[in-house]
């Protein structure tokens, strides 16, 4: 038990940058957890660790060393889950990532019914527009919005969205209506560095599906910012469909250029499946992925900038 107590605390101190957050994540003195460390390189004959003031670094053999502690550590907490009957009725704590407004917007209400309906469930919600990595990052399920590129992940799609082009109605009431996508090259753009090429626009579907560059006149970094500056009549911006959904639905912009709209984007609910698969995971899917779905439908009704499948 000594050395997977000391494996459990190795993997803190990799996983916190330091001894002092390995402690605090643990609720364990310093002293313990740089003893416990030593111990553990004494009993292996060999440093795991580069200590400095300024850094804490794997050596070689502690970076070979940690790995497999990972292993060794989840599948003694999976034979735990089994023993407890976590496989048999869904308990325990799933952790979820998902897109920053995507989540506030739509998994979140979806995760706090879901918490009404399984109590003994705890959930915590990641949100980050980082696609992150499932097995590295301890994620159980990720919403993923556009095409999987990971074949090992088991996916169930919710819906689609689109990126849309809107402005505000007093813009459009200065500067006209586009009616094709080249006639931007007349008009004022607001385009962000994300999810969306802010120089390179694409129109239609393949096979004919068409590229314009545009020319910004003001770039931003967030999608929220380009919302509120188009809504200032700042020009156009192109957002993805749910980002601007409150927006259409209020009147604050108005979508343009939807005869050409871009091809949609799948929105998909992943886990990593491998091994058996808790209980607490598949409850998850299964309450989650109708609801989004009907959520994505609402959405589209709401500001008509999508369509559905």
């Amino acid at each position: 038990m000594d050395r997977f107590d000391q494996m459990s605390v190795l993997v803190a101190v990799v996983d916190g940058g330091s001894f002092s957050a390995a402690g605090r994540a643990l609720g364990m003195p310093l002293a313990t957890v740089s003893r416990k460390v030593a111990d553990l390189e004494a009993n292996l004959g060999t440093r795991l660790l580069s200590r400095t003031t300024r850094q804490l670094a794997l050596t070689e053999a502690g970076r070979t060393y940690v790995a497999a502690c990972r292993q060794i550590l989840e599948r003694v907490e999976e034979a735990e889950r089994v023993a407890a009957g976590e496989y048999a009725v869904p308990r325990g704590e799933l952790v979820i990532s998902a897109p920053i407004v995507f989540g506030r917007l739509h998994v979140l209400p979806v995760v706090s019914a879901f918490l009404a309906a399984y109590p003994e469930i705890r959930i915590r919600l990641a949100l980050s527009d980082r696609v992150v990595d499932l097995v590295d990052d301890h994620v159980d399920i990720a919403l993923r919005i556009g095409a999987l590129g990971d074949s090992r992940l088991v996916a169930r799609t919710v819906g689609i969205i689109r990126p849309v082009l809107c402005a505000s109605p007093a813009y459009l009431g200065r500067s006209g209506r586009p009616a094709d996508p080249d006639d931007l090259a007349g008009h004022a753009v607001v385009a962000f560095e994300g999810a969306l090429s802010s120089t390179a626009w694409s129109f239609g579907e393949p096979p004919n599906q068409r590229r314009v560059t545009v020319a910004p006149r003001l770039v931003v970094n967030t999608a929220e910012a380009a919302i509120d500056a188009a809504i200032a009549g700042v020009g156009i911006t192109r957002v993805l469909s749910y980002q601007v959904e409150a927006a259409l639905r209020s009147g604050a912009l108005e979508c343009v250029l939807e005869a050409f709209a871009p091809a949609a984007w799948p929105v998909s609910l992943v886990h990593a499946g491998q091994g058996l698969a808790p209980r607490k995971l598949g409850a998850f899917m299964d309450f989650a992925a109708p609801r989004l779905k009907a959520r994505l439908v609402e959405a589209a009704r709401a500001g008509k900038p999508i369509d559905q499948t």
